[in-house]
C-alpha cells in the first residue's frame, strides 16, 4: 500500500487522468451493455459527466487528506520540546 501512495505522491496528474479516463471507460460499457436506446453522442456526454464527478469527488478527498496531513504535521511540530 506504501508503495501506492508513494506512486500516486510522484505522479499526481497521471494518476487523475487515469481515474478520470477509467470512469469514461466504465461508463460507456456499463451503457453499451445496458442496450439503452441512446445515441453514442449521448452516451459520451453521460460519461464525460460522470468522469468529471467522479473526478471532482477524487480531487476533494485528495484536498482534504492533505489538509488533515498537514495539519498534524503542523499541530506535531507545536507540541515539541524546544
Amino acid at each position: 500500500m506504501e508503495g501506492l501512495q508513494s506512486w500516486v505522491s510522484n505522479h499526481k496528474l497521471t494518476s487523475i487522468g487515469t481515474i478520470w479516463a477509467t470512469s469514461i471507460g466504465a461508463s460507456m460499457a456499463y451503457t453499451s451493455a445496458k442496450r439503452a436506446p441512446f445515441k453514442p453522442s449521448l452516451r459520451l456526454i453521460h460519461a464525460r459527466m460522470h468522469a468529471q464527478a467522479l473526478t471532482l469527488a477524487v480531487l476533494s478527498g485528495v484536498a482534504l487528506y492533505h489538509h488533515y496531513e498537514n495539519s498534524g504535521a503542523d499541530h506535531n511540530r507545536q507540541n515539541e520540546p524546544k
